[in-house]
């Protein structure tokens, strides 16, 4: 009924995978998880321990595909009609997590979207990269579903199998800021997305200096797709902006 796909990349998911298993045997309905390694150089011998959970497999890719075509393999994998995505870095901020993405497997939405939040403490490294999410990633339901494909995560989501396999495929680039045009195609095929407060916290924070670097990538992949017009400008705050500054003709600062 629900299968859990985790990408993994350098990072201990022992204490997810534990939890998440937990949480689906309580369940009582059936399930796989399954964690595909995108050739990690750290961790590995650790994450091996999650095969000793029922229904649970851990596997090594031979080499680094990138996370579009790391999750088209996980979803190729599973054996059941939902999709469950988790991040490698994240951990379900409540014990009632699976329990209430269950009851939406009878809906007839074809995504749902849990959320994600941050610890209150602010950590001494990784400032912009928390106060990054706590302003613009740590958002209540209620104003996600104003405009249900603008803020969409993809390290937990729960979603139709067929309809991921036809969006995902249309990704073909390796890289960062690719929500934004999973979230376009969505909207393109009509699809009905929901976003509730079932989040995950999000723990692995890169170093400031790591975070600007993807922060740069992810900006030229979100120009590279609209001037492509695969993104509309309203799909992205920072595509509206840009809109704004090549109006005044003062885009070239950007």
């Amino acid at each position: 009924m629900l299968s859990v796909l985790i990408p993994v990349y350098n990072y201990n998911i022992v204490a997810l995978v534990s939890e998440i298993h937990k949480q689906l045997q309580l369940s009582a309905i059936p399930f796989e998880i399954i964690c595909l390694d995108d050739a990690s150089t750290e961790y590995v011998e650790d994450n091996k321990e999650i095969s000793n959970l029922s229904y649970t497999t851990y596997n090594v890719s031979n080499g680094n595909k990138g996370r579009t075509a790391t999750r088209q393999e996980l979803a190729n994998l599973a054996k059941y009609e939902w999709l469950l995505f988790l991040d490698s870095d994240v951990i379900p901020k409540t014990e009632s997590f699976i329990s209430t993405y269950t009851s939406y497997l009878n809906s007839n939405y074809h995504a749902i979207y849990g959320g994600y939040a941050y610890r209150n403490e602010q950590p001494d490294d990784n400032n912009i990269r928390w106060a990054y999410g706590k302003s613009k990633e740590e958002v209540a339901s209620e104003i996600r579903n104003k405009k249900p494909y603008k803020v969409v995560i993809s390290g937990n989501f729960m979603i139709n199998k067929p309809l991921f396999l036809e969006i995902n495929s249309k990704i073909t680039e390796k890289g960062y800021g690719y929500d934004n045009y999973f979230g376009a195609i969505l909207k393109e095929l009509h699809a009905r997305a929901l976003h509730i407060d079932n989040e995950v916290y999000h723990l692995g924070l890169e170093s400031n200096s790591k975070f600007l670097n993807k922060t740069e990538e992810a900006i030229n992949t979100l120009l590279n797709l609209f001037n492509t017009k695969r993104i509309d400008v309203t799909d992205n705050d920072l595509l509206q902006v840009f809109k704004t500054l090549k109006k005044w003709k003062l885009n070239y600062v950007i």
